[in-house]
């Protein structure tokens, strides 16, 4: 295994170029650990607006309902009745919606008048001005149902009937699910993150190997010794795959310490799986860069332009549903995309159901396809190389 072991002598010689690489994306890993979001903070916590009340009706039943049901939701402020007194109100904010109701509102909801309104003084086109609104709404409308379906009610009815109505209420948790919605979102960009490391590490590893063992002299040697030339490929094949295999472990290895148990979780099996098969496409294009330059100043230059060019219009570092579409047209023909699109579909896998991991496994395959396809276009290359000389 003469040629396996030079190829991890090669492989040490470049480790302080390579390692550049996997310390940029360890470091970045663990500050998207450490800026994650609070889970507590996508809890839902109802807020109360400062409104003021103003009675020009007699004081009823009806108006005094309605006081008490905004009461519940809001917070009702004294401001004054002046005019004045409204619109500094408003001005400073010490209100944000001032509800005014007219002479003869009592009358009106007891008759079933057609024009039944109050009158309102608020910021415009503000939230809390629709949900106010939202909030009449339901009081006036649950009123005229009630008076159209019961003639002659009471106020102490028709009061209590709209209170019970309106008590009632859905609770509504925000489920984060039992992975948590912290894992998922820094587990996902973990992984996004990881396309650009592994595309560079493996486009300089395989180069350095492939351009080391291309040298004319080293070249002549080997094929003067008794190693046969397909003893000699395999060891190279061999010397590739667990180059990959390694750089796919070290990578991998933060997600283990930041995520924990969520790695051992079925999110985290597909996000291991995706990598994996990435890697391997990963590698396969290393493998055709190897084969098309002829020096090591263009070693990093290539590995920075593939990797970062296929990182840019893929979704690695700009979400896939702010590109364009033609930038998503030209990113589909690049294995990059289709392992960012199956890293965001398992980020929110929550039902494993054969309708919802068929898209995952359709882009794995994908990835997996261009894989095959690159490495049976570098073994041409390398083969018609081989005969020329």
């Amino acid at each position: 295994m003469q040629v396996y072991k030079a190829f991890f002598k090669v492989i040490r010689k470049n480790l302080g170029q390579l390692s550049i690489y996997m310390v940029v994306f360890v470091v970045f890993a663990i500050a998207l650990g450490n800026s994650k979001q609070n889970p507590n903070d996508i809890n839902f916590e109802d807020t109360k607006v400062n409104i003021a009340f103003i009675n020009k009706d007699e004081d009823s039943k009806i108006v005094n309902g309605l006081k008490e049901y905004l009461k519940g939701n809001t917070n009702i402020v004294d401001i004054g009745n002046t005019k004045e007194d409204l619109q500094d109100a408003l001005y400073f904010r010490e209100a944000e919606y001032i509800v005014t109701i007219p002479k003869g509102f009592t009358q009106k909801i007891l008759n079933n008048s057609e024009k039944v309104t109050i009158e309102k003084n608020t910021r415009p086109n503000s939230v809390s001005e629709v949900y106010i609104d939202n909030l009449v709404n339901r009081y006036l409308n649950t009123a005229k149902t009630y008076t159209l379906a019961i003639d002659n009610i009471s106020q102490s009815e028709l009061v209590k009937y709209i209170s019970e109505d309106l008590d009632y209420s859905t609770k509504v948790d925000v489920s984060t699910y039992e992975n948590g919605y912290v894992s998922n979102s820094g587990c996902k960009n973990y992984y996004n993150y990881l396309a650009y490391s592994i595309f560079a590490i493996l486009i300089l590893g395989v180069t350095a190997v492939m351009l080391t063992f291309e040298n004319k002299d080293l070249k002549m040697r080997n094929l003067s010794s008794a190693l046969t030339m397909r003893s000699m490929n395999f060891q190279l094949v061999l010397g590739n795959i667990s180059y990959a295999v390694v750089a796919w472990l070290i990578m991998i290895l933060a997600s283990f310490v930041m995520y924990k148990s969520y790695m051992f979780s079925m999110n985290g099996v597909l996000f291991l799986v995706n990598s994996f098969i990435f890697t391997l496409a990963a590698l396969s294009v290393g493998l055709l860069i190897s084969t098309l330059i002829k020096t090591r100043s263009a070693m990093s230059a290539a590995a920075n332009v593939v990797s970062l060019g296929c990182c840019f219009i893929s979704g690695v570092f700009v979400p896939q549903e702010f590109l364009g579409k033609t930038v998503i047209s030209i990113a589909k023909f690049n294995p990059t995309y289709w392992y960012v699109k199956a890293n965001e579909e398992i980020s929110v896998l929550v039902n494993f159901t054969d309708t919802n991991v068929t898209p995952i496994i359709y882009s794995m395959l994908i990835v997996l396809g261009f894989a095959i396809a690159i490495l049976a276009v570098a073994l041409v290359i390398m083969k018609q190389r081989r005969f020329s000389k």
